[in-house]
């Protein structure tokens, strides 16, 4: 069992239903080893609340966007505008932040979910910015070179935000132990190599 995560910002991810059964999908590992993070499965939600399943202050809470090149080079957290320019007072952006809303699916699934609830262009932006690529490598194949799992954006924003540099590597350790027993197993894609098992 991996060591609990006591996150200070709450984490809510908004998962496409068509990821929920990717074999090397991380938000329900995520959402077992942060303290304080909930899953919810779904399309669309009417608001933050409905998601969330309680009464929230929406301006205290940010979107992972997803994605800017306007902010690469100024990670690994970025604060950016409606049009994902980068916003000039960062630490602004980043004070009183209680919450993080994050979209789990690949990229078009993530789209979706963006376009299908409105209420997250209420929320301020932040995209995370990869200092390398994803832990997957060539397990998981994704749209850009850039793209990491929900669980590493996640463990980025989080050491960012709550100025941690250890949360990072405390969600990455129960990510890491499942790629190694991926590839022990023959993974390959998502789905388990039928020719390692002659």
């Amino acid at each position: 069992m991996s060591e609990t995560v006591d996150n200070k910002v709450r984490v809510l991810v908004l998962q496409h239903p068509q990821e929920q059964d990717h074999a090397l999908g991380t938000a329900g590992l995520l959402c077992r080893t942060l303290a304080s993070a909930k899953l919810a499965v779904g399309l669309s939600w009417r608001n933050l609340g409905h998601a969330l399943g309680e009464p929230v202050e929406v301006r205290d809470w940010g979107v992972l966007y997803l994605g800017s090149a306007h902010a690469a080079g100024r990670g690994p957290l970025v604060a950016v505008d409606r049009k994902g320019e980068t916003l000039p007072n960062q630490e602004m952006e980043l004070s009183g932040l209680r919450g993080l809303v994050v979209l789990d699916g690949n990229w078009a699934q993530a789209k979706a979910l963006w376009w299908r609830n409105a209420w997250l262009t209420k929320l301020r932006r932040f995209v995370v910015v990869p200092d390398g690529p994803s832990l997957y490598g060539d397990l998981r194949q994704e749209a850009r070179p850039d793209a990491v799992s929900t669980l590493e954006a996640v463990a980025l924003a989080l050491s960012a935000v709550e100025e941690a540099p250890n949360v990072r590597e405390k969600l990455l350790a129960p990510f890491r132990e499942l790629i190694a027993k991926a590839r022990a197993l023959g993974v390959q894609g998502g789905k388990r190599d039928r020719r390692r098992r002659r």
